[in-house]
């Protein structure tokens, strides 16, 4: 049996109970390289068979299963975040399906919400945005025309962008292209949870400034939004006013 597990954004304590037991009962691991915190390996049996996938092509990772498959041992494929974001896990299952190998998928904390905890910030809040876009710049992975940065930015949602740290300057750009003002806020987490994390908060008139003197340029989320630095109505949820089938309006 082959297990997709989400490693979570960091700290090893946010990988699920589900996840961390599969891992100790492991033969064979392969995780996603340095973008999974090597703590996480510290569950793992002694006698494990441990691969770092930064060094191998999909074709060896299929290789490498199949012949755990082939011994009867069970397999974890460690992936960093939620595996379902940017997890290129894909093509790993429709290659699995197509040799007959069984699988199943454990879901992980993804990064865009390590983020939002360590900026101790949600992402939507009632009369400023009541929707988040999770996506990334244009760079060696194309990115269709209508989901570029300029098009995406035109709805003022908040704004979750992934592996783009390296073009924050035109990130910035593309963003008051679409519409938003250069006052809007900004912040940049690198290494959400884990021990060196940092937080650099601005404007995306300053922003690229600001990360190039504090030489971020990797494993970092941006998050862009009115939701970082606004008034905001209080949610209806709790009000006295408001009546739900759990509890009734009060004057």
């Amino acid at each position: 049996m082959i297990h997709i597990v989400g490693a979570g954004p960091g700290d090893p304590e946010l990988i699920t109970v589900k996840g961390a037991r599969y891992l100790a009962e492991a033969d064979v691991v392969i995780y996603a390289g340095s973008l999974v915190n090597p703590a996480l390996l510290d569950m793992c049996r002694d006698d494990a068979e441990i691969h770092n996938s930064a060094h191998m092509t999909l074709d060896e990772v299929v290789e490498t299963i199949a012949r755990a498959e082939s011994e009867g041992k069970m397999t974890v494929r460690l992936h960093t975040g939620d595996p379902a974001i940017y997890g290129a896990i894909q093509e790993q299952m429709d290659a699995w399906k197509k040799r007959g190998f069984d699988y199943d998928v454990v879901p992980g904390v993804s990064s865009f919400l390590g983020t939002a905890a360590a900026l101790r910030q949600e992402y939507t809040l009632p009369g400023i945005s009541q929707t988040v876009i999770i996506t990334r710049n244009e760079g060696r992975t194309p990115v269709p025309e209508r989901e570029k940065l300029r098009s995406l930015a035109a709805h003022h949602a908040t704004m979750c962008i992934f592996l783009s740290i390296a073009m924050i300057e035109e990130v910035a750009a593309e963003m008051i292209a679409g519409g938003y003002e250069e006052s809007t806020p900004i912040a940049i987490v690198q290494r959400a949870t884990w021990p060196e994390q940092k937080i650099l908060r601005g404007t995306l008139a300053t922003i690229a400034k600001q990360v190039k003197e504090d030489e971020i340029d990797r494993t970092a989320m941006i998050v862009v939004g009115d939701c970082l630095d606004t008034k905001y109505d209080l949610s209806k949820l709790y009000a006295p006013g408001f009546s739900h089938m759990f509890r009734d309006a009060k004057s």
